[in-house]
Formats: structure tokens, C-alpha cells, sequence
């Protein structure tokens, strides 16, 4: 075998090893990666149940329903919506700024019957929330105006 032989056949060994090592990574995360989706997006694409994805948009006024260590809403984007069930740790995590007309982020799996079985729910807020402690510290201290926070 000659030197230029040694040299390609090297070379083509460690591209076979680094396309083996991202094919396995990718492999490896094809569980943890999720599609971010409005509700809307959701119903187009027909997504499959089992699918791992996050439903952006607004808790549907009126669908907010706690029922022991269980809580069902809707997510909606003002065209369609999606239901949502969260049981375990996700009722046990359940964000402070979560209510009816809130925007929320849920994470979880599409189940059968269509509705997101979810795993964590984040609610969004704007850039002017300030926690309860700091507004009441800053009334305290004469520094607070009104109007400064969306706060309720």
C-alpha cells in the first residue's frame, strides 16, 4: 500500500467515525427535542399522538378546571384551541402567574384523543413584572409609582 493509499484510507475511516458519532447523537436526542407550534400550527400539520411538542399561546377564558391533583384549560391563539391535562408534577409546578387570559408555553406529548398531556407549563409575563416583595419594598420606601408594573 502505498503512502497517498494509507492517507485516504485513514481519512475515510474518521469520516466514518464522526458521521457514526453525530448519527448517534442525533439518535440519542430525537426524544428531547421538541416543535414549538401555536394551536392553530398544531391542527394544520396533523401532528401524530406521542409526538413531543410545545403549544405557545393564551389560557382560553373559562377553561381553567382543578379537580383534586388535576388541572384541564385550553390553549388557544384566537383560532383554534388545544386541551391541555396536567396531573403530577405538573400540577405541582404550576407557575404563580398561571390564569385565564395568560400567555403560556406548555410542554408535554400529544395523546390520543388530541389533547397535550403536558409536563411543565411556563407562563409568560412581561419585561415590567416585579415580584410582590419588591413592589411592597418599594412602596415602603416611597419609590413606587403606579402604573410601573402589570402586577396584580
Amino acid at each position: 500500500m502505498t503512502r497517498r493509499n494509507r492517507r485516504l484510507s485513514l481519512i475515510a475511516a474518521a469520516l466514518v467515525v464522526i458521521g457514526c458519532a453525530v448519527g448517534l447523537g442525533l439518535y440519542a436526542m430525537r426524544d428531547s427535542l421538541a416543535l414549538f407550534l401555536t394551536p392553530t400550527e398544531m391542527v394544520e400539520k396533523h401532528v401524530e399522538p406521542g409526538t413531543r411538542l410545545r403549544i405557545g399561546g393564551l389560557v382560553q377564558e373559562g377553561s381553567v378546571v382543578k379537580n383534586g391533583d388535576r388541572l384541564t384549560f385550553n390553549v388557544t391563539d384566537g383560532t383554534k384551541s388545544v386541551g391541555v391535562d396536567c396531573a403530577g408534577d405538573c400540577f405541582a409546578n404550576i407557575p404563580d402567574l398561571f390564569r385565564a387570559g395568560q400567555g403560556v408555553v406548555v410542554d408535554g406529548a400529544l395523546g390520543a384523543q388530541g389533547r397535550l398531556v403536558s409536563d411543565q407549563i411556563l407562563a409568560k409575563h412581561d419585561e415590567r413584572y416585579m415580584p410582590r416583595e419588591v413592589v411592597q419594598q418599594l412602596k415602603k420606601e416611597g419609590r413606587w409609582q403606579e402604573g410601573e408594573s402589570a402586577q396584580k
